[in-house]
C-alpha cells in the first residue's frame, strides 16, 4: 500500500490519448477513464477485516426491503441513494447512505444487474460505472442493468476526510525514501499528522469502513435492486471486495469477475508491499524493450542495465535538486512527485508513449508533465482539491490488516525491499507508515478465503501485471473452494476490456451462461 491511492481514474489509455497532448503542450488534464480497464491501483492492502459482527436478519430487513428511488442524473443513467446501518451490529442506531448509479439495460432479453467496483479502496464506482460503455462490452450492455456505488467512506457515501488539499500536497511530496534519521523522522511526523487529521475530521467513521462493512452494503444493494444472487466485476481490490463478500454470502452469488487479484493471505507489510514493488520493476523493464524499439526512446541504445542505472541516476538527482514545474501552482517537483509520474503510466502500456516524453522532459529538468500523471494518480484538481480516495485508502486499508508498530520494522523491510526493486522498493513499503499511528485498531486478519458453497468465481490475472502480481491471482483462485484461473499473457494491470478479446469473450461468456473457462486457459498476448 503506498501513499497514494490511485484508485478513482489514472493510468489507462486515458493517458495515452489525452496527456500525450498535455505533455508536447503542458495544457490540459484529464479525470475520466477511457477505457475498460481498471483505474490504477496502488498498492493496496490484501486481506479483509473479520466479518464485522451483524444483527439477526429481523432486524436488517428494512434495509433488505428497501425501494431505490431512482432518478434521471446525465446521458441515460439514474442515481439513487441506499440506507445501510452504519454499524451492523446495532442496525437501529445511525444510518449513513450509500450512493448508487444505474444504466439501464440496452437489449430486451435483461438477465438482471451487474455490479462494479473499480478497486482502491478509495476507487468510485459511479466514476466509474460513468464510463460503462468502455468498462464493459456492448453484450453485457445489452443483457445487463449497469450498477455502480462508493463504498463508504469513499466518494459520495459518507466520505473519509482528513487534510485539506495543501496538507495532502505536503503529505504526498515527503521524502518516501528517506536517507538519514532527520528524513525518517520528518516522513514519521507526517504519517503521524495524517492519521490525527483522520481522527480529528472522521472519528465516528473510521470503525466502520472496512471491507466486510462494504461487503455487507453490497448484499443489501443486491437485495434492494431484487437480485437473487449478485453479479459483479471487480478489480483490483475490487477483487477483494468480492472476494470477501463471496465469503460472507457464498449462496448469494451468480456470477462473480474477480480481475487483478489480491491474495487475502499475505501480510502488508513487507510482504505485499515488496511484491508490488517488484511487480512495478517488471513493469518498467517492460516499458524498456518496448521504448528501445520506438524513435523518441530517452535512452539511447538498448542497454537495459544503462537505462536502469539512468532511472536510478534520475531518481537520485531530484532528491537533491527538484525539478521544473511550469504548471505555475509552486509545488516542488521532487522525488515522490516525480516517482509517482512514473508510476502511473506503468498501470497500462497505451499510456508508456506519454511515459516516454515525460522521461525525456525530466532528463531535461522539467518536470511538469510528470506531475500531471501524479496528479491524475492522486485525483488532484486543477483547483489543488483532491477527491477523497487517497484518505478512503489509508482508512480501509489500517482497518482491514494489523501493521508493523515500529519504526525499525519499516526500516527493516524498506532496505530489504531497496535491494530486491532499488528504484519502487523503499517507497512502496514506507507508504503504509501512517497505518503504524492509525487511531483506530484493525479488525482483520491476513487469511485464505475459501467462500465454501459458493458457485464458480473467475479470477483473471495478467502475466505482468505491475500492482497485482500474477501469482496472486494464482493463489486467490486456488484459495477459494470454487476458484476458475483465466490467465493472460500480458503487460498492464487487469486485462477486462483492455484488448484481449480472448479474455473479454471468455468473461462474457461466465457473466451471461454461468460457464467459466477451463481453469488454467491462457490468453495470448495482444501484439
Amino acid at each position: 500500500m503506498m501513499r497514494f491511492s490511485g484508485a478513482g481514474r489514472t493510468a489507462t489509455a486515458l493517458l495515452a490519448t489525452v496527456l500525450l497532448a498535455t505533455a508536447c503542450s503542458a495544457k490540459g488534464e484529464s479525470k475520466e477513464p477511457a477505457d475498460g480497464s481498471s483505474p490504477a491501483d496502488p498498492p493496496a492492502a490484501t486481506a479483509p477485516a473479520q466479518p464485522a459482527t451483524q444483527a439477526p436478519a429481523a432486524a436488517l430487513a428494512p434495509f433488505y426491503t428497501q425501494k431505490i428511488k431512482w432518478t434521471p442524473c446525465q446521458n441515460n443513467f439514474q442515481c439513487g441513494k441506499l440506507d445501510v446501518p452504519l454499524d451492523y451490529a446495532n442496525p437501529g442506531g445511525d444510518r449513513i447512505q450509500i450512493a448508487l448509479i444505474r444504466l439501464p439495460a440496452t437489449g430486451g432479453r435483461r438477465i438482471g444487474s451487474i455490479i462494479l467496483n473499480p478497486g482502491g479502496p478509495g476507487g468510485s464506482g459511479i466514476e466509474y460505472a460513468r464510463a460503462a460503455t468502455a468498462v464493459l462490452t456492448p453484450t453485457i450492455l445489452a443483457r445487463f442493468d449497469t450498477v455502480g456505488f462508493d463504498p463508504r467512506g469513499v466518494g459520495k457515501s459518507a466520505p473519509v476526510r482528513c487534510l485539506t488539499g495543501p496538507q495532502l500536497d505536503a503529505f504526498i511530496g515527503l521524502d518516501g525514501t528517506p536517507d538519514d534519521p532527520a528524513e525518517v523522522s520528518a516522513l514519521a511526523k507526517g504519517a503521524k499528522q495524517f492519521a490525527e487529521g483522520c481522527e480529528a475530521r472522521s472519528a465516528k467513521l473510521l470503525p466502520h469502513v472496512g471491507t466486510a462493512d462494504a461487503a455487507r452494503d453490497m448484499d443489501v444493494l443486491r437485495a434492494a435492486l431484487g437480485d437473487q444472487g449478485i453479479t459483479y466485476l471487480g478489480k483490483s481490490y475490487g477483487t477483494y471486495l468480492g472476494a470477501v463478500y463471496a465469503d460472507l454470502f457464498p449462496k448469494k452469488i451468480r456470477a462473480l469477475v474477480l480481475d487483478g487479484a489480491l491474495d487475502p493471505a499475505l501480510a502488508p507489510v513487507p510482504t505485499v508491499n515488496a511484491a508490488q514493488a517488484q511487480g512495478f520493476e517488471v513493469a518498467f523493464r517492460s516499458f524498456l524493450a518496448d521504448c528501445f524499439v520506438q524513435k523518441n526512446c530517452p535512452f539511447p541504445g538498448r542497454d537495459t542495465n544503462a537505462a536502469l542505472a539512468r532511472l536510478t541516476d534520475f531518481l537520485r538527482t531530484t532528491d537533491q535538486r527538484p525539478l521544473r514545474n511550469n504548471t505555475g501552482d509552486g509545488r516542488v517537483i521532487d522525488e515522490s512527485w516525480a516517482t509517482l509520474g512514473i508510476l502511473a503510466p506503468l498501470y497500462d502500456k497505451r499510456s508508456w508513449p506519454v511515459l516516454r516524453v515525460a522521461l525525456a522532459q525530466g532528463f531535461r529538468g522539467d518536470g511538469t508533465t510528470l506531475l500531471k500523471l501524479a496528479d491524475i494518480l492522486v485525483d488532484r484538481k486543477p483547483d489543488g482539491t483532491y477527491s477523497n480516495q487517497t484518505e478512503a485508502n489509508m482508512a480501509v486499508n489500517c482497518l482491514d490488516h494489523p501493521y508493523p508498530h515500529k519504526i525499525a520494522t519499516y526500516e527493516e523491510a524498506a532496505k530489504a525491499a531497496q535491494q530486491q526493486s532499488p528504484h519502487f522498493g523503499a517507497y512502496v513499503m514506507w507508504g503504509s507508515l501512517p497505518c503504524d499511528y492509525w487511531p483506530v485498531k484493525p479488525t482483520g486478519t491476513d487469511k485464505p478465503l475459501r467462500a465454501l458453497g459458493a458457485p464458480p468465481i473467475l479470477v483473471v490475472g495478467t502475466q505482468r501485471d505491475p500492482a497485482t502480481p500474477y501469482q496472486w491471482a494464482k493463489s486467490l483462485a486456488s484459495e477459494l473452494s470454487s476458484g476458475v484461473l483465466l490467465s493472460y499473457d500480458g503487460d498492464g494491470h487487469t486485462a477486462y476490456r483492455t484488448g484481449s478479446t480472448c479474455v473479454d469473450q471468455a468473461v462474457d461468456q461466465y457473466l451471461i451462461s454461468l460457464t467459466p473457462p477451463a481453469s488454467g486457459t491462457l490468453c495470448p498476448k495482444v501484439t
